[in-house]
């Protein structure tokens, strides 16, 4: 069979023709776990499997073998091996093939949003504890607290300063009634767990997540630009942009809704970096 010349340059062997650089998750991904080879363990280099161009991924000269890396296309060369576990190469489908291309990038894209998410399911576990355990020992902290916050306001001179903030929270907590500080609970703890689910889905690259995400993501966006209205501070402005940046990952590259062709533009462009046909279509020479 005659292969088409294809012009491909590996990761990391073109410059960024801006200056803002260009991730290659490929290279990351084997820099944290090494190449993915085939036929290192393997006597010869042929296969059962008919279809298969063993030069797609391996070829040998002059003494040793060059491997090309599944995931990154890294010629890598290595010698013969001294105590080959395998006679020859396995055949295609028994090679589990990693991911590259657009697929490895959602995958990093959607494993950083997971960890977001999971350090707000953790927060907001901790506080739906808190809010419950306070409600419980109210009556016992009253008297303390109380005593702490004259302290403060008379010995120390805060005044009238220490009715903002938390502590004017945690004031107000002491007069509220069971039943509000109740409610409270629940929505955190509900909200704790929606972020849970989040993260569990989009680390597994759920296309239901994804979904969760956007619709709970969009929600948000609307008290937090009020609160920016009210008081502009560091950890607001941060938030904001870190949940608008999420939704619009979501609708453009994850094409949720129907955008830009919906879910099947969404397969066949992760199609076009995937699979043995993409292999072979970059393969050199």
């Amino acid at each position: 069979m005659t292969r088409q010349a294809v012009v491909h340059r590996p990761p990391g062997t073109v410059p960024p023709a801006r200056f803002r650089p260009r991730f290659h998750y490929e290279l990351i991904t084997c820099g944290l776990r090494g190449h993915a080879l085939l036929g290192t363990d393997a006597a010869a280099l042929g296969s059962p499997d008919p279809g298969f161009e063993v030069d797609q991924v391996v070829r040998e000269g002059d003494g040793c073998r060059w491997h090309r890396c599944l995931r990154c296309d890294s010629w890598v060369p290595l010698p013969p091996p001294s105590a080959p576990i395998r006679d020859r190469l396995p055949a295609r489908d028994e090679v589990d093939l990693p991911l590259r291309g657009r697929a490895l990038r959602d995958r990093f894209v959607l494993r950083l949003i997971a960890l977001d998410r999971l350090l707000h399911f953790v927060g907001l576990g901790l506080a739906t504890a808190a809010v419950f355990v306070f409600l419980a020992d109210r009556a016992a902290l009253r008297t303390p607290f109380f005593a702490v916050l004259e302290t403060l306001r008379d010995s120390l001179g805060f005044g009238d300063s220490l009715r903002d903030g938390i502590l004017g929270e945690v004031t107000s907590a002491f007069t509220a009634q069971d039943r509000t500080i109740v409610l409270v609970g629940v929505a955190l703890g509900a909200y704790a767990l929606l972020e849970g689910v989040e993260a569990l889905g989009l680390w597994w690259g759920r296309r239901w997540a994804e979904y969760l995400t956007l619709v709970a993501t969009s929600v948000l966006l609307v008290p937090e630009i009020y609160e920016l209205s009210v008081r502009v501070t560091p950890t607001k402005v941060i938030a904001l942009v870190v949940n608008v940046a999420v939704v619009v990952y979501l609708l453009v590259a994850k094409r949720l809704f129907g955008l830009r062709g919906g879910a099947a533009a969404e397969e066949a462009a992760r199609a076009a970096d995937q699979g043995w046909e993409a292999l072979a279509r970059t393969t050199p020479a």
